[in-house]
Formats: C-alpha cells, structure tokens, sequence
C-alpha cells in the first residue's frame, strides 16, 4: 500500500497512462526508437531539474538556470570557433567550471548579503542574458562554423541511445548518491526541513545554500554545451523561459517548494512527465495552448498535493502528542 500511495508511482502511473492513450491514436509514439528519442528531448530538463531540486530542497529558487545555459553555451561555442581541435572533454569541464562559477555568484549574494534568492536569480538572470549580447553584439553561431566533433558528441549513439541521454541517467545516479549517502546530501535535507535545528546540529545554512546554487549551475553550465551542440546554434534568447519548465518538473515530481522533501527520483519523473505531454500532444493534434494549459494544471494539483500531504502529516503529529499525553 505504501508504494501505491507514493508520490512516484502515481507520477509513473500517470506518465504510463498518459502514454498508453496516446497509443490509441498513433501507435507509432510507443515504438522503443520513439521512446528512446523523447527521452533524449526530455535530458536537458532532467539534469537542469537535478540541479533546481537541490536549490529548492534548501528553501531557495535559482531562475537563472536557463540564461546561465545559454552564457555558458554561448561561451563554448564561442571558444570552438576559435579553437576547433580543442578536445570535447576539456570544454565540457570548462562548461561545468563556468556554470558552477555563474552559480557559485548566486550563492555568494544570498549567503553573505542575504538578500532574497528570488530576487538575486531574476537579478542574474537579467544580467547573464545582457552578458551574452555584449559578448555576440546579438549575432547567432551557426551549425556551419562550430566544428563536427562539438556537434556530433551529445548525439554519437552508444547502446542505441544517445551520449545526451546516457549523460542525464550518470547525473541522476550521481546525485541520487549524493543526496542519499553523503554529508552535503543530508545537509541540504535539514536545512530545508528545519533551519533553526540544523544550526544547532552544527550544519552551516548559509554555506549549503551556497553548495546548492553552486550544483545548479555546475549542472547548468553542462547542459549548456549539450543543449548548443545538440541543436547546433547559439543566440542570445536561447532557453528563453525554460526556468518556469525546471521548476514545474520539481513541483510535479514533489519536491515542495517550502523546502526539505522530494527525491531524484520524483524529480526526474516529473521532467519526463513534461516531456511526454510536450512530445505526445502534437501528435495527436492538440492545440499548443491546451498543451500550456495541461502542464499548468498539472502544477496546480502538484502543489495541491503537496500541500495535503504537508497537512496530513501534521495531524498524524498531532494526533500521536494527544496519544501520548
């Protein structure tokens, strides 16, 4: 019964159910190529929502996710063009190194000036996509100049998927034992869950706050590269509004806004959920403003879920104190 009632195996019966439908009316979405294609649509969101869950998880928000992607991006691009033969590996640790860096300044403004993360990532956000134009004066990077190792890693097939979805399972497994099987990992969970109690069991808020949004961009700036060499393009307005989708995969895998619970596991299934709704309703001709309206709903009774189960559990607290008394 407790599996049942888990957050994740209603999302997975939901995404399983979502899919059997769309069976019904083109048989072709559930073809194993198919699955395996909007699986591979669906990775960037996956490891930017990683990357979001563990800034949530402490209480916070980072909304400049997606402009930190296309900074990072850009800047990649940007070297490629003028180092061609620089190796494929050295500019996917430089992605992470700038995008961790990106975030890292996130951190430092909500732990040392303590000024709202809201406010700080929108700041950024606005700031990173100004640097961007700066950088091009506006002008795009185009397939034709990037060279053709930059653009053929994410999509080189390995075991009949490609190197971007394998990328975004090994982000998944890596921080699954983070979050599970470490100091940080546990950190994060109590300053989320309680604050004023993790400073007394010695755990340093501000500090893993900083981590956090330092683990998000990190994981941002690595979608950055797959995300221009995936699509072969860098511009200014790239993933322009995407934050709103990273944050909706968390809410809908049930990870509260208020901090302290959710999983890896919810996380990603809640990015796929997305990723099938936006995958699957083209297909069977539904307008683009009912696919907005299904994912909008979809947060709603996410966030109503959440807030029940919240309640619930406060009653079962209470109900246990009168018990004992």
């Amino acid at each position: 019964m407790t599996l049942l009632k888990s957050r994740e195996a209603i999302l997975f019966g939901a995404i399983a159910l979502l899919v059997a439908l769309v069976a019904t009316r083109f048989p072709g979405f559930v073809v194993p190529s198919n699955l395996i294609a909007v699986f591979t649509d669906t990775s960037p969101l996956m490891i930017l929502a990683i990357g979001q869950m563990v800034v949530i998880l402490t209480r916070c928000i980072d909304l400049s996710v997606a402009a930190n992607l296309a900074l990072t991006g850009m800047v990649c691009a940007m070297i490629n063009v003028a180092m061609p033969d620089l190796p494929i590996f050295v500019l996917i640790c430089f992605a992470m190194v700038m995008g961790a860096a990106l975030g890292a300044i996130n951190g430092l403004l909500v732990w040392k000036l303590s000024i709202p993360p809201i406010v700080v990532t929108l700041g950024t956000m606005t700031i990173f996509r100004g640097v961007i134009f700066l950088l091009t004066d506006g002008k795009w990077i185009n397939a034709h100049e990037m060279s053709a190792s930059f653009t053929a890693f994410p999509r080189a097939s390995l075991l009949g998927m490609p190197v971007l979805g394998w990328i975004a399972i090994l982000v998944a497994i890596v921080m699954i034992v983070v979050m599970a099987r470490t100091t940080l990992g546990r950190a994060i969970y109590a300053v989320g869950g309680n604050p004023h109690a993790a400073v007394y069991t010695g755990i340093n808020v501000g500090r893993t706050q900083f981590l956090a949004f330092t683990i998000s961009g990190m994981l941002a700036g690595l979608t950055g590269y797959l995300w221009i060499a995936r699509y072969s393009v860098a511009y200014v307005d790239i993933a322009g509004g995407f934050e709103l989708d990273v944050v909706a995969a968390c809410v809908i895998g049930g990870i509260s806004i208020a901090g302290g619970a959710g999983t890896v596991v919810g996380t990603l299934l809640g990015a796929l959920f997305l990723g099938v709704v936006k995958n699957a309703l083209p297909v069977v001709d539904i307008s683009p403003f009912w696919q907005l309206a299904i994912s909008g709903a979809a947060i709603i009774i996410a966030v109503a879920f959440n807030a029940q189960s919240g309640r619930s559990k406060g009653r079962i607290i209470l109900k246990s104190a009168e018990h004992a008394q």
